[in-house]
């Protein structure tokens, strides 16, 4: 692990901008499958998401995407269930997606093989190689392309998962009959867009400012940037140890919200366009009324008029736009950390792989 320089390009920041590369490679890799997808999930008909960490905020983005666009039932596998608790359970009918960046957690894997075991079809989405033991333990595997990740938080790895999840969702039929058009040629204009949003120039202070003299922050979104929300919050713990709470903005409303004041800031995060922006920049006006500060992260120019600065996000369609909307969070992160004196490349206790006990 090369060290830490205060005046240096740190690892996390050169994949970040990577990323292009690694989803272009991950999409014409995966695109050709699709038909794979939809002769495994023939005989079912929901889908169960096994992941942890920043693999199950993943799958948060394709539990909303399935629901929402492939008419398919989901959820979120908990993995004590197989490991701890040894439970049986009857999963015909159910396509189970395990998703792990090493393939190599053994958890992912054993949970993944108990769900075969009890009757499920099997996938896995990794960045690990065919060769890897979630691969192998998979009837079909999705190996992305992002390349080797040096730095400990994950960006490349993280966004070539959603664009495999996207790949999942066309060969399930998102749209069919829904009367939503959501294409190959969309999923393919994805890395010129984020491409695009890296060549932006991009003023981090005003939110760097803030972040670095508070302990914590709030980090909201809903639907599908509901995930993008979520990762961005466990990026702000590894790689700031800032005390950050990723939610809904259904749930925050619901109390949490009263954590929201002059020293605990909230991040939203919103797609340009989509049922959920109008809750979000309602969010934001709610949060900067309380005399707090909002900051946006995508939101097209109505978001950015609600918030204390704002970002701007990709220009994708809302099924799309988590992929994009990361990016700035990414971007931000490895900022702060260095404004902090952290080493974004290798925070403190953590690992490439983990390993539950």
């Amino acid at each position: 692990m090369q060290a830490h320089s205060a005046g240096g390009s740190s690892l996390m920041r050169q994949e970040i901008c990577q990323q292009p590369e690694a989803l272009k490679a991950t999409i014409d890799a995966l695109l050709p499958r699709r038909d794979e997808v939809a002769a495994l999930a023939g005989q079912t008909r929901t889908v169960l998401f096994i992941a942890r960490g920043t693999s199950d905020n993943a799958a948060v983005y394709g539990s909303y995407l399935i629901q929402a666009h492939a008419g398919r039932l989901t959820s979120l596998a908990a993995p004590s269930i197989a490991t701890t608790y040894k439970a049986r359970i009857d999963l015909s009918g159910v396509l189970a997606v395990a998703l792990s960046q090493s393939g190599r957690t053994e958890e992912i894997v054993e949970t993944l093989i108990w769900a075969k075991d009890c009757g499920a079809r099997t996938m896995a989405i990794t960045n690990g190689g065919a060769g890897s033991p979630l691969a192998e333990a998979a009837e079909v595997a999705f190996v992305t392309e992002a390349g080797v990740e040096q730095a400990v938080p994950a960006t490349k790895t993280f966004t070539c998962q959603l664009a495999a999840l996207a790949v999942l969702g066309l060969g399930l039929g998102l749209g069919l009959g829904l009367g939503v058009t959501l294409d190959a040629g969309q999923l393919r204009a994805v890395p010129d867009a984020v491409s695009e949003l890296l060549a932006r120039p991009v003023d981090l202070e005003p939110i760097l400012a803030k972040l670095a003299k508070v302990p914590g922050v709030v980090v909201s979104g809903r639907g599908m940037a509901y995930a993008a929300a979520l990762e961005l919050a466990i990026k702000l713990k590894e790689a700031c140890y800032l005390h950050a709470m990723g939610l809904s903005y259904a749930d925050l409303l619901h109390g949490p919200i009263a954590v929201v004041d002059a020293e605990t800031p909230a991040i939203v995060v919103a797609a340009d366009s989509g049922p959920t922006l109008a809750g979000t920049v309602d969010l934001a006006r709610r949060v900067t009324g309380a005399g707090a500060s909002a900051f946006g992260i995508g939101g097209g120019d109505a978001l950015a008029s609600a918030c204390t600065a704002a970002l701007a996000g990709p220009a994708l369609p809302e099924w799309l736009a988590p992929i994009g909307l990361i990016v700035p969070g990414q971007l931000l992160t490895e900022a702060l950390a260095r404004r902090l004196g952290i080493n974004p490349d290798q925070p403190r206790g953590l690992s490439k792989v983990t390993q539950t006990d």
